[in-house]
C-alpha cells in the first residue's frame, strides 16, 4: 500500500556473520535469554490486568512503558517587516486608523503562511506526520462515501473535524449526489458547514493539488485533553499583539519610514498516532 524499499538477507548469510562476530552472537544470546515484556499490536508494554477473578488471588504486577526520549518541538517563525511612511499615520488617521488596518491585513497574510506551513512543513506538518498505518487511499479515484467511513474508522475516538481542499469537498458532494445522498451540515461558530456522519468538513486551500488534480483529506482529533491534534505557540512575548505574534516598533529612517517587525511562532503536534488521519490521492476533477 506504500512504497518502499527492503533489504533481506539470507538466513544463511546471516549465520555466517553471527559466526564472525563474537559482539553479534553475545547479542543474539542475551535477546533470547533475556525476559522481556510482552506487546500489543501496537507496539507497546502490555499493561498486566486481573479480571472476572473472584477471592482474593495474586494480582499481577506491571508497569507502564514511555518514550524515554521523547520527541522536542522547537517553535517555527513567520515574520515580516511593515513599513507606513509617516505622513500616513499623520494624516490619514480618521475616520480609520491606517497603520491599525495594514496591520490586520499583514497579520492575516501571516496566519496564511502559518496555516499553510502547519499543513505542509516537512518537519512539524501534518501531512508529513501521520502515522503510515494511518495513510489510506481512494478506492476509484474520487472521494467516496465509503472512503470517508474508512477514515472515520482510524480516528473513530471523537472525531473533531475533516480537512480538505475546496475542489476535494466539490468531487465529494459530486460522490454523494451521485448516490443519492444529501449529507446534513452543522452548525460550527454561527455558520453552517457541510458535514459527514456529523462530523464538519472544513475547506483549506493549503492542502497541495497536484497538477493532476489530486489531493488529500485529513481527518483529526483536537484537544489535550483527547490525546489529539494541537497547535503550539508562546504566550507572554515581549510586545505581544495577539497570542503567539508581536509587533516591535523598530524605528523611523531618514525617509520618514516607520517600519514594524511583525512576528507570529507556531508549531503543532500529534499526541498519539490514531489522532490523526489522511486519505491519499483523492481525484478532485478530470481533465475535459
Amino acid at each position: 500500500m506504500t512504497s518502499c524499499t527492503v533489504l533481506s538477507l539470507s538466513r544463511q548469510s546471516f549465520e555466517e556473520f553471527a559466526g564472525r562476530s563474537e559482539a553479534l552472537r553475545s547479542h543474539l544470546e542475551q535477546v533470547r535469554t533475556s525476559s522481556q515484556p510482552t506487546h500489543n499490536s501496537e507496539g507497546e508494554s502490555t499493561v498486566a490486568v486481573a479480571s472476572g477473578h473472584a477471592g482474593e488471588p495474586d494480582l499481577p504486577g506491571t508497569f507502564v512503558d514511555y518514550e524515554l526520549k521523547p520527541r522536542e518541538y522547537e517553535l517555527s517563525v513567520a515574520q515580516t517587516v511593515l513599513r507606513v511612511h509617516s505622513r500616513v499615520a499623520d494624516l490619514y488617521n480618521q475616520p480609520m486608523d491606517q497603520v491599525e488596518q495594514q496591520l490586520r491585513l499583514t497579520i492575516q497574510e501571516l496566519r496564511e503562511e502559518q496555516e499553510k506551513e502547519l499543513i505542509n512543513n516537512r518537519d512539524f506538518g501534518l501531512l508529513h506526520n501521520a502515522d503510515l498505518r494511518q495513510r489510506i487511499h481512494t478506492r476509484t479515484g474520487p472521494p467516496t462515501p465509503d472512503d470517508m467511513d474508512e477514515l472515520l474508522s482510524l480516528v473513530w475516538k471523537e472525531p473533531g473535524f475533516f480537512l480538505a481542499h475546496p475542489r476535494a469537498i466539490a468531487a465529494f458532494g459530486r460522490e454523494c449526489s451521485r448516490r443519492g445522498l444529501y449529507p446534513a451540515s452543522v452548525e460550527v461558530g454561527g455558520h453552517h458547514v457541510p458535514a459527514w456522519r456529523g462530523v464538519p468538513l472544513f475547506p483549506s486551500n493549503k492542502l497541495p493539488m497536484s497538477k493532476h488534480r489530486t489531493s488529500s483529506i485529513m481527518l483529526m482529533r483536537t484537544g489535550e485533553h483527547n490525546q489529539g491534534v494541537v497547535g503550539l505557540h508562546q504566550t507572554g512575548i515581549p510586545d505581544e499583539y495577539e497570542p503567539g505574534l508581536s509587533v516591535r516598533f523598530m524605528g523611523i529612517n531618514e525617509k520618514a519610514i516607520i517600519s514594524y517587525l511583525v512576528s507570529t511562532y507556531y508549531s503543532a503536534a500529534v499526541h498519539v498516532p490514531d489522532a490523526l488521519a489522511v486519505l491519499d490521492d483523492v481525484e478532485a476533477g478530470r481533465e475535459n
